[in-house]
């Protein structure tokens, strides 16, 4: 049994990655802690979108890693930052202790094993993972949260790295969203933000045909979710269906988070 400190950074689907880690690590019997200073181990789930956001990851990994000088044995970066450049931070940052890619966070508990024994490890392969209701999340929040109905991209955009370190496009099943949006609202949460890196192409992959509408339908049955949040919805999937879902079902905010250089083909191909 460890003491752990998570640090979170970065979007809201790194978030639920955190989220997921802490539920695998405190179902395995170890101890979360908020104090740092109290952690065996520090995981820092990093961001590595753009500059800045690269930046304020190796910032706080450096700080995390102050507190070796104390009571942590082991410092762990997970998240898109080690999937990017894995090699780049082990070879510069030796206080790091583990890495863990975006598709390799169901490992953490086994990494932090071997962190705890002294050892080095890189866990990063391919990602190709998506996470499914079996992973009971240790939340930060309990009346709003993130729910992923789907991982990684397709959309090769030039300014983007999100294929490289998340994937292509993975749709959840509807049914594995279902029992996770059950037991979330079983637990008190009152809105489900529904994200994924393009939340409009749910389901192609999967079942052949956009199934965001079938999705929300199921959703909506449900007694328990207040209201549904639609995040990161790429415009060129957005159909008269889904619009008029929107504009017609009042459990269903009137919100539409859209990327907007994605309306300008002169931007997306610089």
């Amino acid at each position: 049994m460890q003491q752990i400190g998570v640090i979170s950074l970065g979007c809201a689907k790194n978030q639920v990655d955190s989220e997921l880690m802490q539920g695998l690590l405190k179902s395995e019997g170890n101890v979360l802690v908020d104090d740092l200073s109290e952690a065996d181990i520090i995981i820092v789930n990093t961001c590595g979108f753009i500059r800045a956001a690269k930046e304020e990851s190796i910032n706080t990994i450096l700080e995390a890693a102050e507190y070796k000088q104390g009571r942590c044995k082991g410092l762990i970066v997970a998240g898109c930052l080690s999937q990017r450049y894995a090699n780049d931070l082990l070879g510069e940052i030796k206080e790091i202790d583990g890495l863990v890619g975006t598709g390799n966070f169901t490992s953490i508990g086994r990494v932090i094993e071997r962190v705890a024994r002294g050892e080095r490890v890189g866990e990063i392969t391919a990602a190709t993972y998506s996470y499914d209701e079996d992973i009971a999340r240790v939340g930060t929040a309990s009346h709003s949260v993130f729910v992923k109905v789907a991982e990684g991209c397709d959309n090769r955009c030039s300014y983007c790295a999100i294929p490289i370190v998340r994937g292509g496009f993975r749709s959840r099943r509807i049914e594995s969203i279902l029992r996770e949006v059950e037991r979330l609202t079983d637990a008190g949460v009152k809105e489900i933000n529904l994200i994924a890196q393009d939340t409009t192409r749910y389901g192609l992959d999967l079942y052949g045909e956009f199934r965001l509408v079938e999705l929300l339908d199921k959703l909506l049955s449900l007694a328990g979710p207040q209201w549904f949040r639609l995040l990161y919805c790429y415009p060129a999937h957005f159909t008269d269906e889904l619009i008029e879902k929107i504009a017609t079902e009042p459990r269903i905010a009137n919100y539409i988070d859209i990327p907007l250089q994605h309306i300008s083909p002169r931007i997306l191909n610089l």
